[in-house]
């Protein structure tokens, strides 16, 4: 029997077969993102800018919750089985939306959606987390989210391209059926489970070796009890503030200024598209930088971004600046957050903790829908974006004043040499290569 090898090159078949199918994962978000909210207020005639971003709300309470199980579930079941269920899970959604006689089947579709999106990206995120070790864990998170975003941009391009001669509707729901069921037989039928890596490289930690955290202890930690934990888990929240704006608010925004279904596509896909090629860079370079300074550049970043987005008052080619920029500052966070959670722990506490951060990441899609619906209704969108972009700054500011110190260990802090060298040591010690 082989011995199991930590290491990008090692496991470069899986590794590639995750990030393939975490695309699929991508792309089933990405046909919604540039035409729904428009479906919901031309089709359905929904008025309020909360009603249509009810489906949002929806798909981020689903995730969230899917992500806060997922690590249990993953420990339980083992990686590829709550892979597979969460494929099964977006099986449901082109039927729910091509028969939907109401606005509440589209919402239940995304209750589905999100359901889908948080075990089976949780899962690709964990397993190549397992796969490479330590050393090169930005860089694998980087490549992960590059591919889930890449297929967010490349499917909301299309749609929005589509949808410009086509039922919008139609697009999606035709779109969600093909890739549901290339995503469901690839998991089923070629990949592997991770299980005996994660038992690997907690090998390497001999003398803090101890059982994974309970979900109760989990949560505790990285909410409130572990200072660098709870930095991430508050920007990973805000940041997607951001996405739930981009989403849901954005669409409805340019179109009131006169964009065409083609101009909201370009923006829509835009944003994902820089965000996903930028973490190729961004992955990998938090290795090398650290980790705060890029979260917190980021953070400044994207709130600039929004501000020029009000700034230009709905002119298409300022808000595809503004996209491209928002992009930007998103590439150089998210993959850099989960890493950052990831450095902090130790390997049995992995799946845990990471979903305990994606929890409340993702429940910033719910806080952002609400407070933009109920904002832009209130203030109108120029007022809502402004709000979440002073809440942008205010988060970065809150990384940028937390010690930025290793996790159980108390090790030096996850931006330097030390770090690197603490890699190296356990990257000799697992055998990685």
């Amino acid at each position: 029997m082989t011995s199991i090898r930590l290491g990008l090159r090692a496991n470069a078949r899986q590794f590639a077969l995750l990030v393939a199918l975490n695309g699929l994962v991508g792309t089933m978000v990405g046909l919604e993102r540039s035409v729904l909210p428009l479906v919901g207020e031309r089709e359905f005639s929904l008025a309020s800018r909360a009603a249509v971003l009810s489906f949002v709300v929806a798909f981020g309470v689903a995730k969230a919750l899917a992500n806060l199980v997922a690590g249990g579930l993953a420990d339980r079941m083992g990686r590829k089985r709550v892979l597979v269920v969460g494929w099964l899970l977006a099986l449901p959604v082109p039927l729910l939306i091509a028969l939907a006689p109401g606005w509440a089947f589209v919402v239940a579709a995304n209750v589905f959606l999100g359901a889908s999106q948080g075990l089976a990206w949780s899962m690709t995120v964990v397993m190549k987390i397992d796969l490479v070790g330590p050393r090169r864990r930005g860089l694998a998170l980087g490549l992960n989210e590059s591919a889930g975003y890449l297929g967010v941009a490349l499917a909301a391009f299309a749609t929005g391209a589509l949808a410009a001669s086509l039922a919008p509707r139609t697009v999606i729901w035709c779109g969600a059926a093909v890739v549901a069921g290339v995503g469901t037989l690839l998991s089923v039928a070629l990949v592997r489970d991770t299980a005996g890596h994660v038992v690997a490289e907690q090998a390497a930690h001999v003398n803090l070796e101890r059982a994974a955290a309970t979900l109760s202890v989990a949560l505790a930690r990285g909410t409130l009890r572990h200072p660098l934990l709870r930095a991430c888990s508050q920007a990973g929240l805000v940041n997607n503030l951001n996405d739930a704006l981009a989403w849901g608010l954005v669409p409805l925004y340019l179109a009131a200024h006169g964009a065409g279904l083609a101009e909201v596509g370009t923006v829509a896909a835009a944003y994902p598209a820089v965000w996903g090629a930028g973490q190729l860079v961004t992955g990998w370079l938090s290795d090398h930088t650290g980790r705060k300074p890029l979260i917190v550049s980021g953070m400044v970043v994207q709130a600039a971004a929004l501000v020029l987005l009000v700034g230009g008052g709905g002119a298409f080619e300022t808000a595809l600046v503004a996209a491209l920029l928002l992009g930007v500052g998103t590439a150089l966070v998210y993959p850099t957050l989960i890493a950052a959670v990831s450095d902090a722990v130790q390997p049995v506490e992995r799946a845990r903790a990471i979903g305990v951060y994606r929890f409340w990441r993702d429940s910033g899609l719910v806080a952002g829908a609400v407070l933009g619906g109920f904002a832009a209704d209130a203030l109108g969108a120029g007022g809502a974006i402004a709000i979440v972009a002073a809440l942008t700054v205010a988060s970065g500011l809150w990384v940028a004043a937390t010690p930025w110190r290793g996790g159980p260990t108390g090790e030096p802090a996850i931006d330097g040499t030390d770090e690197r060298h603490r890699h190296a040591r356990l990257d000799a010690t697992a055998g990685a290569r």
